[in-house]
């Protein structure tokens, strides 16, 4: 089985437990802080939004297309993974709203995927596209780094 399919099969079975309410430990928050949060939900949905946006038909790295120049501009200037990041975001800030260790600690797996499949991803990259290793170097992986001027 391609290293692709089973990073996707265990993004799904991490979705669907993501569903599931299992409360292991109960926490309250302050009420101001949901808004907050929720919030930040939105902002993930947004981000996500934008880097599919950004990728119009090219979406993913299994089917993506030879003769298709780079993506550099939109929200991947700044992210090489805005799609995960967003994910991310949503899913911790949802988590957090929710109260529910249990999918805090999914959502941190989620991240552990979602860093050796980008990982797997830029082992392409760097293979189809000269340039990616120059925008590895100048852009952050989830989180946009902080610029150095010699770039």
């Amino acid at each position: 089985m391609k290293k692709e399919v089973l990073f996707l099969i265990i993004q799904f079975v991490l979705f669907s437990f993501y569903f599931i309410d299992i409360e292991v430990i109960s926490y309250s928050i302050p009420s101001w802080l949901n808004y907050i949060l929720l919030s930040l939900v939105g902002c993930g949905f947004v981000i996500i939004f934008l880097g599919i946006l950004n990728l119009n038909d090219d979406l993913s790295v299994i089917h993506a297309k030879k003769e298709k120049p780079m993506v550099f501009h939109g929200i991947y200037r700044y992210v090489r993974h805005p799609i995960y990041s967003g994910i991310l975001l949503s899913m911790i800030a949802y988590a957090l709203f929710t109260a529910s260790i249990f999918k805090f600690i999914l959502t941190l797996i989620m991240g552990v995927v979602f860093y050796y499949k980008s990982d797997n991803e830029e082992n392409w990259m760097v293979e189809k596209y000269e340039q990616y290793r120059i925008y590895k170097k100048k852009t952050g992986r989830f989180l946009p780094k902080l610029r150095n001027k010699n770039y």
